[in-house]
This record gives C-alpha cells, structure tokens and sequence, in this order.
C-alpha cells in the first residue's frame, strides 16, 4: 500500500497517513505505522471529509 500525508500536514509529527487500496480508505497514525489502521468506504469518507469543510 501507498500511503500518504495531507499537504497541510505540520513538521511536529502530528499527522494522519492515507490509502486508497481498491476504493478503500485506510487511515492511520504516521507516528506509529505498525499500529491500528482504519478503514472506511469511499462514501463514508467523502462525508467526513465534506463534514470537516463545511463545519457540519
């Protein structure tokens, strides 16, 4: 898997990491990369991620 950080990510180390396996959206820490990762539909993400943009 690729994974990948947001650009407004900060230098500090506090960031999440993303992939995109087969329409999937895998989440984790990029602090601790052996640890839980969370997986979520594409919907299911694009929901959140238009929830975070419009304050909802």
């Amino acid at each position: 898997m690729q994974w990948r950080k947001s650009t407004r990510s900060n230098s500090d180390g506090n960031c999440v990491e993303v992939a995109t396996p087969s329409g999937v959206v895998m989440v984790r820490d990029s602090k601790d990369k052996t640890g839980p990762v969370l997986a979520f539909s594409a919907d299911a993400w694009t929901a959140f991620t238009q929830g975070i943009k419009t304050d909802a």
